[in-house]
């Protein structure tokens, strides 16, 4: 074997290895695409809020005392629900 033919294979056995990582690295990246889109569509449907209470009636509060409450807010649409804003809370006082 002349030294010419013992050299190209020792270049091709070097370029090989990089050329394995940059096709495994190119598959990978697209993998990781096909499975954030999937995960995070809207699902195809229409999301819907729906509410436990629509109102808390506590009736006569003192000053300074604290009331607490809780609501269950789900999702009864077939989308996936998101907020854009904050949810909007209106305190109404009685006379």
């Amino acid at each position: 074997m002349s030294k010419k033919s013992q050299k190209y294979k020792k270049q091709r056995k070097q370029n090989f290895p990089w050329l394995l990582w940059v096709l495994g690295g190119i598959l990978l990246a697209g993998a990781a695409f096909l499975f954030a889109r999937q995960d995070g569509g809207d699902g195809g449907g229409t999301p819907s809020v729906a509410v436990d209470q629509q109102k808390i009636e506590y009736g006569d509060v003192k000053f300074g005392v604290n009331k607490t409450f809780a609501i269950r807010v789900t999702n009864t649409g077939d989308g996936t629900l998101r907020f854009k804003e904050k949810p909007y809370i209106q305190v109404l006082e009685g006379c």
